[in-house]
This record gives structure tokens, sequence and C-alpha cells, in this order.
């Protein structure tokens, strides 16, 4: 089996590829190495898993349509995993056509490859995000969420959108993943954990939005990657019993499937801080604001659809996750 990772030097990215070669699957990673943060940890990260023979390392961005197509001529994938994408709600407020190039452009240069290079299997990112202004908890993936409150989350259902014509248009199998507040080990500079701890140990404020007022279904890393690969065996066909009087939102009469990875036990923040504060052995000094632009209170992901397919749901425990990056914080930057 050859499998495709797209953000292969991303956090996520990084993890599955390594957990597919773990088990003798040979792997052909793409990214493009962008400067939305610290390169080095990217390089870093690629330099994990550029001594094994199985995995190959192909330097574009995913917009270059003739490159991406030179790789799938190539590669002969028997499945993609699409984590390529410019992530972060707050950034999309400064930088919105960043957003269209890498997740719409790029993901329909993606679906494209698979239609005309016989793909057995797309699995992309999609985000929690596109539950947006829905408060109705745990978030389901049968409710419609046609309500996303920034660009960012509104490029990740338009992924949804796409991916759905093409698996009923061309019968593609496509699995879109919901992936909730992602932390671990090599995780992303610009995610509160990083941030949290990086200013923690300089002795410097951290931001602290909506006052703290915030429940956040922090999803481990490892958790994330053993539902992934158990989804590349798990080819989405047709749901009989779908109705268009009646839709449900999760699944089609084409082979199209959405699912949650997400903890389903959503954190305060004020809690993870705590936790962070007990490991690193120091205190935060709190800088309390209002909401950002963009966010939600909450989140909390249903993960009974994943759990039923797989056999799996994540469960690893904040103070478990929290300890272990901190480990690994310390150790690549040797404090």
């Amino acid at each position: 089996m050859s499998i495709l990772v797209t953000g292969v030097a991303g956090f996520i990215g990084f993890h599955v590829a390594r957990a597919l070669r773990a088990r003798g699957v040979r792997v052909v990673g793409i990214d493009n190495l962008n400067d939305y943060y610290d390169v080095e940890l990217k390089r870093s990260r690629l330099r994990l898993l550029a001594d094994d023979d199985g995995f190959q390392f192909l330097e574009f961005d995913l917009i270059d349509k003739s490159a991406i197509d030179r790789a799938f001529d190539n590669g002969r994938f028997t499945v993609a995993i699409n984590l390529a994408a410019q992530a972060g709600v707050r950034y999309s407020l400064v930088n919105p056509h960043a957003y269209v190039r890498s997740n719409i452009e790029g993901f329909i240069n993606v679906l494209e490859a698979c239609r005309h290079n016989n793909v057995k299997h797309l699995i992309y990112a999609s985000s929690s995000s596109v539950y947006g202004a829905v408060t109705k908890m745990p978030f389901s993936v049968h409710q419609n969420v046609d309500h996303p409150v920034s660009l960012y989350a509104a490029s990740k259902k338009s992924n949804e959108l796409m991916a759905h014509s093409y698996s009923h248009l061309f019968r593609l199998p496509t699995t879109g993943l919901r992936f909730f507040t992602v932390y671990g080990p090599w995780g992303r500079p610009d995610m509160a954990l990083f941030l949290f701890t990086k200013a923690i140990l300089a002795g410097k404020p951290i931001d602290v939005f909506n006052h703290g007022r915030m429940r956040r279904d922090f999803t481990y890393i490892d958790d994330i990657v053993e539902a992934i690969v158990r989804l590349t065996d798990v080819i989405p066909a047709s749901n009989p019993n779908w109705r268009g009087e009646a839709p449900d939102a999760g699944s089609s009469l084409a082979p199209y499937r959405i699912y949650n990875i997400g903890n389903h036990n959503p954190v305060e923040l004020m809690y993870l801080i705590e936790v962070l504060e007990n490991c690193l052995g120091r205190k935060a000094i709190k800088n309390f604001l209002p909401m950002q632009p963009g966010d939600v209170p909450a989140t909390y992901a249903d993960v009974s659809d994943l759990e039923d397919v797989v056999g799996f749901a994540p469960k690893t425990p904040i103070e478990t996750g929290v300890e272990r990056f901190v480990r690994w914080y310390r150790e690549y930057h040797k404090i």
C-alpha cells in the first residue's frame, strides 16, 4: 500500500506519517513549508521522517496543479490523506486570501488528482469550527452546520461540500474528519497550550480570552492519529437509509462520511491553565480579555459514529496529555 499525506511537515501530518510507517506503509509526503509558523519546527519534524527509506518528501504547494498531478502519476496512491491547509481562526481575519488559495484551490487539485488516478479513498481534514453558531451539544455530525463564524470555518465546510460533490458525481469515497482542539508533542506554536507554555516559562502574561469562560474538547495527538489510521481501512459506502426528505448531514447516498474526532470531555480553560501551571511548577500571569471575533465559547464532540465504525474513541486525560507536551517542550527547547 502507498499512502499520500499532504501537510506532512505539519503537526498532525507528521504524526500520521510516522504511525503509517510504523505499520510498514509506504508514505509520500507533500508540504510547502510556508512560514505561517516556525519553519525550523517543520524541518525538525521532517528530519525524523527523512532517514526512513519508506518515506519520500516532495516540497511544493497544492495550488501547483502540475506538481500534484506528477506526484499522483508517480505515486500510485491507494489512499490520500489531505491534512494540508491554512490553519488558524484569527489569522483568517487578516489574511483571508491565504485560506481561499490553500483550503479551496489546493483542495480542488487534490480532488481532481484522486478522481483521475483511481484513488480508493480520500480522507481530509475538516474542523470542529464548522459548528460555528450551533449551541446544541455535544456536536453531532448529523446536525446541519450552515452558520460558520469565521472564514476558516467556512473554508472547511466548503471542503465537505466539495468532497460530497465528487463522491456523488464520480463515486470517489471521501471521509471528512472534524478535529477538536488537537494538542501534544510537536504541536503548533500558534495554539493556546504552546503559547501559554512559552509565556509562563518566560515570566510573561498569557492572554485568556472571554475572561476564561471557555470550554474546549482538547484532544491528544495520539488519539487523533489512532482514529485516522483506523479509518484508512474503512472505505465509505452509500447509506441505503438516506432520504432526501429528511437528509442526514453525516452520510449520503454517495460514498461519503463525516466523523468527529474529539475527546468528548470538554475542559474549562482555567482548569487547563491550572494543569499546565502544575506541570511547569510556575504560576501564570493572566491577562483576561473579551471573546475574539470568530471564536466560540465551547466545543464538545459526539464521537459515537467514530466509535461504532472503528471501535475507538479518544480518551487521553488532559493531565496526561499536558504533562507529555511539557516534557517534549522542555526537551525540544533544551529548557
